[in-house]
């Protein structure tokens, strides 16, 4: 097959686990408001639902014996997420009518996109905690890589991550309808989850071949950003439809299962690092995203939120990152 229909497998494929993943994020909305949680802590819960792609990722790359191309996928995911989210948001929000946000004119004239602050405490730092564990974990020389043990720790740490975002985002319960359509629907999801992410893992060792690229770079480059453009797509709509902060909180939830539950099956296969100066500068950056989102959102201003400055700020170090990658991580320029 030719590359451009390799690349044509590898959207849909990605488009099919993401379907998969929107279908079984229903009822755990549905959940979140039964269970009385806030849109922030409620990012803990949904976030199991749009990281299932990139664990399914994972699972297919674990099994096939690729097990950099999940590697890759995971880490270009987590860093290009933010950046890629909060300026989908941004623009969204833009025009002159957004529901349920009476400020929206104030908020227009002082370029903000307004979140709720419980964001922070509720989600990011907890997930930067879970990232310094990732790090001690994986990147020291005497244990470096992925063994089960690191596999098994990260899942302890994103239980403990979902327990404490549960207790501290409890608010009042809601009655919530729940049909067997919506059931079913959720059933099949799982199952067209699945088949997509085996063909994104097919698709991209295919492309990497083609272009004479390691499966590591593939995953970053390549599996990653086209794996963004979904959730995109849905932080999009749901920005337009005034929820703001569930748009932008539920990444910090996927990228809290992506980074602990996600690795389970690259541990479970003992994956090691081959090109530790790209994995460490990757990490780097996977961290910097949720530590600018978090300070960007307690310190940037009297209102919580991004400003325009901010949100630019977020996509100049994305680029930056890509930029110390291929000059000095891979010197090809």
């Amino acid at each position: 097959m030719s590359t451009w229909i390799w690349a044509a497998v590898l959207l849909a494929a990605v488009f099919a686990a993401e379907w998969g993943s929107d279908h079984l994020a229903e009822p755990l909305r549905k959940l979140r408001k039964q269970w009385g949680l806030s849109a922030a802590a409620g990012g803990s819960v949904i976030g199991i639902a749009t990281a299932s792609p990139e664990v399914g990722v994972n699972i297919t790359s674990a099994v096939r014996g690729v097990s950099d191309i999940g590697l890759g996928a995971m880490l270009g995911s987590t860093v290009i997420g933010i950046p890629a989210l909060v300026s989908v948001g941004y623009l969204a929000t833009r025009k002159r009518d957004i529901p349920d946000d009476p400020g929206h004119q104030r908020h227009l004239r002082e370029h903000l996109l307004r979140v709720d602050p419980s964001a922070v405490t509720v989600q990011a730092l907890p997930y930067l905690g879970i990232l310094a564990l990732a790090a001690v974990l994986i990147l020291p020389s005497p244990w470096q890589g992925l063994q089960p043990i690191d596999g098994w720790i990260l899942l302890a740490a994103y239980i403990a991550y979902a327990g404490q975002a549960f207790l501290r985002g409890r608010g009042e319960a809601e009655q919530v309808e729940w049909s067997r359509k919506g059931i079913w629907l959720a059933v099949a999801g799982v199952g067209v989850l699945a088949l997509g992410a085996y063909f994104t893992v097919i698709s991209t060792q295919n492309l990497v071949k083609a272009f004479g690229i390691s499966p590591i770079i593939g995953g970053l480059f390549i599996t990653a950003p086209l794996a963004a453009l979904p959730e995109i797509f849905a932080s999009w709509k749901l920005s337009r439809s005034g929820q703001i902060t569930p748009a932008l909180t539920n990444i910090i939830g996927d990228h809290a299962v992506t980074m602990t539950v996600g690795f389970l099956p690259l541990a479970l296969v003992v994956t090691p690092i081959d090109n530790f100066r790209l994995v460490w500068v990757s990490f780097v950056f996977v961290a910097l995203m949720p530590l600018l989102y978090a300070a960007f959102i307690r310190w940037g201003g009297p209102e919580p939120g991004f400003r325009r400055w901010q949100v630019l700020t977020l996509l100049g170090a994305y680029f930056v990152y890509v930029g110390v990658v291929v000059v000095w991580v891979l010197e090809l320029v």
